[in-house]
């Protein structure tokens, strides 16, 4: 893996002058997943409709200095494999340098990957196109105006998961798609958050060296959605580690290993986590006790699936 120092060699592919918002997590998962194609690696990327795309692609300008597709929200899973084949067609017949390295990157939010777009996700990695697919997990669909998606936590206010005397947010526990893309039975699969770049920055490495599909989802503090500072991006994404609602691990060739650095092995009350955010103020009102505990009770017992899935304690 590369140091530091290398890492700074890396040429800058997301540059500034984009319009996200300040602290926005989705704009730091884009710039270290790039540290990790290393700067011999051409990149494509790809990216659905939200956030992301439409911040950073305002015409007549655009952050991204590699080739760059924006499709339907749907589909850029669909949209970077078709572009996968191509090339790979293109240098069989001749009409690309064999030695050209490209690699292959898209990006979506939690709506666009985990619920409209995952039939195309999961074509993708059935079909086993050498690409790397990034989730940005901000927990709810932020372009459209929070509203929730199958990523919300339980328990968390949004826009059509209302907090009040008919129900205190979200009322279901968020899906577990890292473990779903595990299920797909390909090369690499990873969980990550900006709150630890190294571990993420190791992770895209990996991704980007994989023969066959790779799938990253990266936990991306939302400030506008999440309602915290936006000073407090990365520090609520230790948190999330910290705590164990977020754990760090990777599957690698089926093999799966938890990531956890040495700091974060002793979990912290999930509440430290929670109370940093607004969209979780309400569980903090008395009559709320039995759901942060449930709340609780579901982050154990997840912490306590992902470990043995990796054969630890």
């Amino acid at each position: 893996m590369a140091t530091i120092k290398e890492h700074a060699t890396v040429p800058e592919r997301f540059v500034g002058g984009h319009r996200l918002c300040a602290g926005c997590g989705a704009s730091i998962v884009v710039r270290q997943v790039m540290l990790g194609a290393g700067k011999d690696v051409e990149v494509v990327a790809g990216c659905a409709t939200g956030c992301l795309e439409v911040s950073t692609t305002i015409y007549p300008y655009s952050s991204w200095d590699v080739p760059f597709i924006h499709n339907a929200f749907e589909n850029a899973a669909a949209t970077i494999s078709g572009v996968e084949a191509a090339y790979k067609g293109l240098r069989r017949a001749g009409k690309i340098d064999p030695d050209r390295r490209v690699k292959f990157v898209a990006f979506g939010g939690d709506g666009g990957t985990y619920d409209i777009g995952l039939q195309a996700l999961s074509g993708a990695a059935e079909r086993g196109h050498d690409l790397v697919y990034v989730c940005y997990d901000n927990g709810a669909y932020m372009n459209t105006g929070i509203q929730r998606s199958s990523a919300t936590p339980h328990g968390a206010w949004a826009t059509t998961s209302e907090v009040g005397s008919v129900q205190p947010g979200k009322p279901q526990r968020r899906k577990d798609l890292t473990s779903i893309m595990a299920a797909h039975h390909i090369p690499y699969v990873a969980q990550a958050s900006v709150g630890y770049w190294q571990d993420l920055v190791r992770k895209a490495e990996k991704a980007f060296t994989a023969e066959g599909p790779a799938f990253l989802n990266v936990l991306a503090p939302c400030p506008r959605g999440w309602r915290h500072a936006g000073a407090d991006t990365t520090t609520v994404g230790r948190l999330a580690v910290e705590t164990g609602f977020w754990p760090l691990f990777e599957v690698e060739n089926g093999v799966w290993r938890l990531t956890m650095p040495a700091r974060a092995r002793t979990l912290k009350p999930v509440e430290e986590f929670l109370k940093l955010q607004g969209r979780f103020r309400h569980l903090f009102k008395e009559g709320n006790e039995e759901l942060l505990a449930d709340i609780q009770r579901e982050v154990d017992e997840y912490y306590a699936y992902v470990q043995g899935r990796c054969n630890c304690s």
